[in-house]
C-alpha cells in the first residue's frame, strides 16, 4: 500500500478538478486530466485555460510546458483516479449520480490492483459506496472495498472540496482536508496522495462521515444565509435600512449576521442541502426551510424590480452582475441569472447585462438580452439592478447612479 505515486488521472476538468490537476502536476507528478469537452481539452494542451481563476494560467501553463499535465478526452492508466464531476440535483430536488456513474464507467478499464479512486465531487451520503459497488461491477476481475475490514486490489475513499472560488489554488494546498475511506486501508491510501500537495491537516474517517461533513458545511452557511435574506424582507417590510442594522446587531461580541443577497447561487450551498434533505426529509426541517427561503428571494427581487419599472413606459434595466459571487466567471445556479432571465421573459422593458467575467452570453439568455459594458448599461438604463458586488461595481461613484431607480441586493450603496 506504500507504492509510491508517480502518475494521477483527474476526471473532471472544470473548476476543481483543473486546479487540483495544476497543483499536483506543479509538484513533479505526471498528470492526465480527462474531460468530454474537446474543446476544454485543447485549450489545456495549449497552456491556457477555460475558466476563471486568479493565478490558473501560470500555473497550468508552467505545468503543460514541463510536460507534467495533459488534457484528454479518454482517460489512461494511473496509480490515483480523482473523479470531479458535477454533482447536481434531478426533478424533485433528488441527487443525480449520472455522472459519477459515468466516469466510473471510464476509468474501470484502466484500473489495475493497489490502484486509489477519490471521489472528490460533493455527493449524498452513500455515494461513494455506489461508486465503488459500480466499480465492482464494471471490473469484476479486482475486488473493492465494503465497510468490512481486508486489503481489497483498489482502495475508494472520498475526499471533499473546501475551497473558495478566487482563492482556489491557495486553498488547495493550505485547507485541511477531510479524508473519509470505505475502509481504514483506503483512507490511507487515499491520504497519501494528498500529502504531496497540500499543507494543512489531514484527517482521516470513514467515506460516510466525511460526505456528510461537506454537506453540513454547505448546509450551516446556507442556513445563515436565510436568516440574513429573510431580515432583508422583514426591513423592506418595516422601511429599515437592513447593512446598516446588521453592522449595529454585528456589534455584539458573539453575533456575526452574514450580508443578504438576491439568493444563493453556485454548485454546492444552492444545491448541497438538498442532498441531506433527500437522506433524512423528515428530520431536516431547518435545512429545508432554509433552502425554500434562499430560494425564494430571487423572486422577491423580480417584483422589487417590477414595481420600480411601472415608474416609466419602457423601462430599460440594467443586471449588474450575473455570476454567482463576486470577481468570477461562473454561472452555476446563480441567482442573478434566474431574474435577468424572469426580467427579459416578462417583457416590462429592455434587460441589458453587464457580466465583465464573460464574453458572450449563457445559451438561456441568449436574445433575450444584450451583454453590454457598464459604462453603455450606465447610459441607457433607468432602473439599475445590482445583482453581484463585482469590484467595477464597488467603483461606481452616486452622482453615476443618482437619476436612476437603484434596486441594490447587495448593498453598495448602502451609506
Amino acid at each position: 500500500m506504500s507504492a509510491a505515486i508517480n502518475k494521477v488521472c483527474v476526471v473532471g476538468l472544470g473548476y476543481i478538478g483543473l486546479p487540483t490537476a495544476a497543483v499536483i502536476a506543479s509538484r513533479g507528478i505526471d498528470v492526465v486530466g480527462v474531460d468530454v469537452s474537446e474543446k476544454a481539452v485543447n485549450t489545456i494542451n495549449e497552456g491556457k485555460v477555460h475558466i476563471v481563476e486568479p493565478d490558473l494560467d501560470m500555473v497550468v501553463q508552467a505545468a503543460v510546458t514541463t510536460g507534467k499535465l495533459r488534457a484528454t478526452m479518454t482517460p489512461e492508466k494511473a496509480d490515483a483516479f480523482m473523479i470531479a464531476v458535477p454533482t447536481p440535483f434531478k426533478e424533485g430536488k433528488k441527487p443525480d449520480l449520472s455522472y459519477i456513474r459515468a466516469a466510473a464507467e471510464a476509468i474501470a478499464p484502466q484500473l489495475e490492483k493497489g490502484n486509489v479512486v477519490i471521489l472528490e465531487s460533493t455527493s449524498p451520503v452513500g455515494a461513494t459506496e455506489q461508486l465503488s459497488a459500480w466499480l465492482a461491477e464494471l471490473r469484476a476481475d479486482l475486488s473493492f472495498p465494503t465497510n468490512a475490514q481486508g486489503q481489497p486490489d483498489v482502495f475508494v475513499a472520498h475526499c471533499p472540496e473546501r475551497v473558495l472560488p478566487g482563492h482556489v489554488l491557495r486553498e488547495l494546498v493550505e485547507n485541511d482536508r477531510v479524508i473519509g475511506g470505505i475502509s481504514e486501508q483506503c483512507s490511507e491510501k487515499a491520504k497519501q496522495l494528498y500529502h504531496v500537495f497540500v499543507r494543512g491537516e489531514c484527517i482521516v474517517t470513514n467515506a460516510r462521515t466525511a460526505e456528510l461533513a461537506k454537506l453540513t458545511e454547505n448546509s450551516f452557511r446556507d442556513v445563515n444565509i436565510a436568516f440574513a435574506n429573510e431580515l432583508s424582507i422583514i426591513c423592506d417590510k418595516l422601511n429599515i435600512n437592513v447593512w446598516n442594522l446588521i453592522r449595529l446587531a454585528n456589534r455584539h461580541p458573539r453575533v456575526n449576521v452574514l450580508n443578504p443577497g438576491p439568493g444563493v447561487g453556485g454548485h454546492c450551498i444552492a444545491v448541497d442541502p438538498w442532498f441531506i434533505v433527500d437522506s433524512a426529509p423528515e428530520e431536516a426541517r431547518m435545512i429545508r426551510t432554509a433552502r425554500e427561503v434562499n430560494d425564494g428571494k430571487p423572486d422577491y427581487v423580480i417584483e422589487q424590480v417590477k414595481r420600480a419599472a411601472d415608474d416609466f413606459k419602457r423601462p430599460v434595466i440594467a443586471c449588474l452582475g450575473l455570476a454567482f459571487k463576486a470577481d468570477i466567471d461562473d454561472l452555476r445556479e446563480s441567482p442573478a441569472v434566474g431574474i435577468a432571465k424572469a426580467l427579459a421573459d416578462a417583457d416590462i422593458g429592455d434587460v441589458l447585462a453587464v457580466e465583465p467575467n464573460i464574453s458572450e452570453l449563457p445559451t438561456k439568455l441568449e436574445g433575450k438580452m444584450e451583454l453590454v459594458s457598464l459604462d453603455n448599461a450606465l447610459a441607457r438604463c433607468n432602473v439599475l439592478v445590482v445583482l453581484v458586488d463585482h469590484t467595477p461595481f464597488k467603483a461606481l461613484r452616486m452622482d453615476e447612479i443618482a437619476k436612476k431607480v437603484v434596486i441594490d441586493t447587495r448593498g453598495l450603496f448602502s451609506q
